[in-house]
């Protein structure tokens, strides 16, 4: 027989509940009800986890524990304002502003992307390559959150980092984040379109990593709102009749600056994969693989300097 409090008051306001119905318990029940419906119950299931750890510092294991605490006004309060914000369809990483992002966790707004497991494969591939090597210069071009270039700082052997991005607003996130993390990044605030038309920069690397916007404009009306509505479109999107606008730049400046057997690594739409490979090839790369994400899809490619 189901209990008439268990489903009482679903779309109400939490701050509805008598005093003695706020456990933890019982407020983690209602929430996952609540966005089910939208997200579906695994989702509302994760979600409700990085709301309590976010808000409480609580694991699974800590609401467990306090199961019967219950729950003050000032708390049920920010829950109602996040479920309002999910509501709208607004991401969570950034209602919270934090994402989890290979072991870490990062400072995000909306002037950055949020940062997805698949470039969490693009960090493995390249720790996976290149782990046992020392003092390697890397290079990462479109660094956002600084979320690829800090996790090459932290799991590459005394790597040397640069990143660089035109917004200043994304760089003063990477910024906190490299601070936060105790990383040694320098960071460029520069225009990778204008660098590579003036035969910059004139420094050498080893590794240049690069998950430039690949989105094709075309593709926006396939896509989530919670991504098209709130994620930063500049950091996204590229012309249709564009779709290498970064990739082909990018792979010059490779040429100019890698080192002799320096590494190129992109995040690719798999749409443009042969594309990609292509323009890589006629550029002089050699040893060109394409790879595939989770999802079986062609992801990543990796090329190397003659």
């Amino acid at each position: 027989m189901t209990n008439a409090t268990d489903t009482a008051g679903t779309g109400d306001s939490l701050l509805h509940l008598p005093p003695d119905d706020r456990s933890v318990d019982r407020v983690r029940r209602l929430l996952r009800q609540r966005l089910t419906p939208v997200y579906g119950g695994n989702e509302a299931e994760a979600m409700t986890r990085l709301i309590f750890a976010a808000l409480k510092g609580w694991s699974v294991t800590d609401m467990l524990i306090h199961a019967n605490t219950i729950l003050s006004d000032i708390f049920l309060s920010r829950l109602e304002n996040i479920l309002y914000r999910l509501d709208r369809h607004e991401p969570l990483q950034y209602i919270l502003g934090q994402a989890r992002f290979y072991g870490m966790d990062f400072t995000v707004n909306p002037s950055v992307l949020i940062p997805r497991p698949e470039t969490e494969e693009l960090v493995d591939i390249i720790v996976g390559n290149n782990r046992e090597r020392k003092d390697l210069r890397v290079l990462d071009v479109g660094t956002g959150s600084g979320c690829i270039a800090i996790a090459l700082a932290r799991h590459l052997p005394f790597a040397r980092v640069t990143a660089i991005d035109i917004s200043p607003e994304a760089l003063d996130v990477a910024r906190e984040n490299a601070r936060r993390l105790k990383t040694g990044i320098t960071f460029i605030q520069a225009d990778i379109l204008a660098i590579a038309k003036e035969g910059q920069p004139a420094d050498s690397f080893d590794i240049i990593v690069s998950n430039p916007p690949y989105i094709a404009r075309g593709e926006a009306a396939d896509m989530d709102s919670n991504v098209l509505d709130y994620e930063p479109h500049t950091a996204l999107f590229v012309p249709d009749d564009d779709p290498l606008r970064y990739y082909t730049p990018i792979a010059d400046i490779a040429r100019r600056t890698l080192s002799e057997g320096g590494q190129l690594y992109f995040e690719i739409n798999p749409r443009y994969a042969e594309d990609i490979v292509a323009m890589l090839a006629d550029k002089g790369f050699t040893d060109i693989t394409v790879s595939e994400d989770i999802s079986h899809r062609p992801r990543f490619v990796t090329a190397h300097q003659r």
